[in-house]
């Protein structure tokens, strides 16, 4: 690991880049997402991937989606991508909550953690953090 890396010295890394256009892509401009969130996230895709992302572009953009619907929230996420696209990330959604330890279940805890999740996706999935 580059430590002036991790202190921003050299700037984002490539996959904060690939995850910033995969979320302007999908509808959420990437300066609305804490930096946290987008180096937290991305550490949850290269986990889930073996700690290191074959495809950064590929990974970030098939992620983008359901962050974005996290944090947008149903009505806004629709606006700028359709229903087909919403319906696809709701499914992925539910099956998050249903199987909760995929990729997915852990992208959708960490809006809800940062507290960057959208208060209609947290009323209409019915999220809450355990005390």
């Amino acid at each position: 690991m580059d430590i002036l890396s991790v202190f921003g010295i050299r700037g984002r890394s490539k996959e904060v880049h690939h995850l910033n256009d995969a979320l302007r892509d999908v509808g959420l401009h990437g300066a609305s997402v804490p930096d946290s969130v987008k180096l937290a996230a991305v550490n949850l895709l290269k986990e889930a991937e073996g700690e290191k992302l074959l495809d950064p572009a590929k990974s970030c953009a098939e992620a983008a989606p359901l962050l974005a619907y996290c944090i947008l929230g149903s009505d806004d996420f629709t606006s700028a991508n359709g229903d087909s696209v919403r319906e696809a990330a709701e499914r992925r959604l539910r099956l998050a909550i249903d199987h909760g330890e995929s990729l997915d279940a852990r992208l959708a805890m960490l809006t809800l953690i940062a507290g960057t999740i959208h208060p209609a996706v947290v009323e209409a999935f019915d999220f809450e953090l355990a005390p």
